[in-house]
């Protein structure tokens, strides 16, 4: 096709609320166009790129033996609640009624969809084991879209299920999509960085990340010089090292007036921050948690989150802290 009748024109002015450079050439380029906030047409030439990324994909899954099918979007509740994942995606994933006032969800991603399917169809362990697939679009309502295509409420999801018949077969089947995903990337020309991760609300025990390293990425990792060990900071373990042992000193009452901060407190002791534990306030599923942690060391929220067992977790306000009759920068565990 000519250019001269390609659909789509090329933008002078860059609207002022494109920050990053990806999300600035795109526009410039012709290849988006918002059509709200978080959500985006893709033009003739953006289609192009994406559909060639999608045979990629196709290809390198059908080489691992998963077959691809297309799910239904629109999905009743009832699965949803039957999982009990309405609550754990709470104001993130989209519901809305029929005319007759059914209860249906926009998903973000389609465990319960497939498994209700497969059960539908699957009739004995010798139908195992099998992998499916799609390319679909999900939803999300992301509380603050950004960064163009980065953080959105409507996108495309390559989703895969593998159905074992134990332990072992699932690690095949896991295996064999970390080695189609390498692929996958390496034929896009994309360097990835392979890590641990915490596996959110999808659940299970092991997840890997690809990372591509960048200055507008939004996740932070950590990575080992001497050995191959790499993990998202939420899903990172370190090996905590011991402190000389000292004699316990002799247990006194201390004033501490004006002093809010851990920094505050060392100085004012003359000891270590290592060597204080301050206390910190959440809100877990609206029930008051007090942290008490060694006063170096931060809170890993998401590893607080899963000890917890509980959906949503966020720091108290001042005025939470104060109606549960706490003082914040004055508790204790003792």
């Amino acid at each position: 096709m000519k250019m001269s009748n390609l659909f789509g024109r090329t933008l002078r002015d860059i609207p002022a609320e494109a920050d990053l450079t990806s999300h600035k050439l795109l526009l410039q380029a012709g290849m988006i166009h918002q059509v709200a906030t978080g959500v985006y047409s893709y033009l003739p030439l953006a289609w192009r790129s994406i559909k060639k990324i999608e045979n990629i994909v196709r290809e390198e899954m059908d080489n691992a033996g998963a077959q691809e099918l297309k799910l239904g979007i629109l999905q009743p509740r009832e699965l949803w609640q039957k999982s009990g994942r309405d609550e754990v995606y709470g104001p993130d994933m989209i519901r809305l009624k029929d005319r007759r006032e059914r209860e249906l969800v926009l998903p973000p991603t389609n465990e319960e969809l497939i498994t209700d399917t497969v059960k539908s169809v699957v009739q004995s362990h010798r139908d195992l084991p099998f992998t499916l697939y799609q390319i679909q679009t999900k939803f999300r309502d992301e509380p603050r879209p950004r960064g163009g295509l980065i953080r959105v409420r409507e996108f495309d999801m390559m989703d895969a299920y593998s159905f074992d018949l134990d332990d072992s077969g699932l690690d095949l089947s896991y295996d064999r999509m970390v080695e189609a995903y390498k692929k996958v990337f390496k034929r896009c020309g994309i360097e990835t960085v392979i890590v641990d991760a915490d596996s959110g609300a999808i659940g299970g025990k092991d997840s890997k990340e690809f990372i591509l390293v960048t200055e507008s990425g939004e996740d932070t990792i950590v990575l080992c010089d001497s050995c191959d060990y790499g993990a998202n900071d939420e899903k990172a373990e370190f090996e905590r090292l011991s402190n000389p042992m000292e004699s316990p000193a002799t247990m006194e009452r201390v004033d501490t007036p004006g002093i809010k901060t851990i920094d505050q407190l060392s100085d004012y002791m003359g000891v270590g921050n290592h060597k204080t534990i301050k206390a910190v306030f959440y809100l877990a599923d609206s029930e008051i948690i007090f942290v008490a942690i060694r006063g170096d060391l931060e809170v890993n929220e998401v590893k607080l989150k899963n000890c917890l067992g509980v959906s949503e977790l966020r720091l108290a306000t001042p005025e939470e802290v104060s109606e549960a009759g706490l003082v914040s920068g004055s508790a204790s565990p003792i």
